[in-house]
Parts: C-alpha cells; structure tokens; sequence
C-alpha cells in the first residue's frame, strides 16, 4: 500500500509543478483576487457555488470570507449558494440544472461577483449560472480543470488548474486558489494585518 501513497503524493506534485510552471495562470489569479477585493472595497458581495466536493469548496471560500482566515479582521460580504430550501425548491419546480441561476438572478447585483467551481467546466448548473450572472453583468471567476471549457469561456478570469484523470487533484489545486484568494483579499483591504 505504501507504494499507492507515494504514487497519489507524486501525482499531486506534478499537478501543483504544472501550476508553478504556468506564469500566466498565477497572472489570472492575483487579478482575480484583486476584483474580488475591489468588489469588497466598493461594497459588492461575492456569491460562490459548485456541485459535491466543489460545493465544498463554495462554502469554504465563503466561510473564510465572512467569518475568519488567518488574522482577525471585520467579516466581509460572502455566501455560498448552499441554502438546502432554496436548491430543493427550485429543483423540485424548475430542475436541478436552475438551482444556481434562480438565485443568481434573485440575489446578485452589478459590482458583485460570482465564484464558479466545475472541476469539468460543463456541470449544466455552474454555466447556467454564469449564463445568467452575464446577463446581469456581474463579474465571474470560473475555477475549472479542464482549458476552454464552458464555464471557462464565460468567465471573465478562467482559472484552470488541470490536474489528471480525476476531479481529485483538480480539487486540491481549487483549495490552493481559493486560500492564495483569502491571502490576496487580506493583503489589500488589511495590509495592517500582514506587515511583516
């Protein structure tokens, strides 16, 4: 069993090197996180969402936000479209593929932004999403693991992690991101914080 250990650790390395290696996708990321804390600063909310483990993710990325990262500092205005009401309700009514787009264009406002997680980049729920996020001219940030993708092609910063056959190692790159966005937020609204 060892050997499948250090084999899972090897291909995790290889997907975060490809990351290290890709100079222009770390360029995307820190202009993400900049909108993001722009966003922030002019008053928007950043709304998140994404199926199963990227769900996950959604709701971490906004806990963070909202609640605490590193530091102690005032919580900012995050939610992850999670609420179980809302997606049986619409899924029940409309189908699975609305839950997101009903709240997107219940909720979300120009100056706000939406986290998009497809480790696919074609979940039909996630581009319905950003579908309807355009059409309200909100901001959109794809994280997905597979280039020119759907949601990828929508979004205004298309951050592609590949990471392998599997959703896995995609996913791990995603928590990457997501927390190198926490470090970037904090670095411009609370330089206090990090001065070193």
């Amino acid at each position: 069993m060892q050997q499948h250990v250090l084999a899972a650790l090897q291909e995790a390395e290889s997907a975060l090197t490809q990351l290290l290696n890709n100079t222009e996708m770390q360029n995307t990321i820190a202009k993400a996180g900049d909108a993001i804390a722009e966003a922030l600063n002019q008053g928007g909310h950043i709304y998140s969402c994404g199926n199963g483990g990227s769900m996950c993710d959604a709701m971490h990325f906004a806990e963070e936000l909202s609640g605490r990262y590193r530091l102690d500092r005032p919580g900012l205005a995050a939610s992850a479209i999670s609420d179980p009401s809302h997606i049986s309700c619409v899924s029940n009514d409309f189908g699975y593929e609305h839950i997101f787009a009903r709240y997107v264009q219940s909720h979300m406002r120009p100056g706000d932004i939406l986290l998009a997680i497809s480790t696919s980049g074609t979940s039909k729920n996630i581009v319905a999403a950003a579908e309807v996020a355009k059409q309200k001219q909100v901001k959109i940030i794809a994280l997905t693991g597979r280039p020119d993708s759907t949601l990828g092609n929508l979004a205004d910063f298309d951050i592609c992690t590949p990471g392998g056959r599997f959703a896995d190692r995609v996913q791990e790159l995603h928590i990457k991101v997501i927390h190198i966005f926490m470090e970037l937020i904090e670095r411009r609204l609370f330089p206090h914080l990090y001065q070193e």
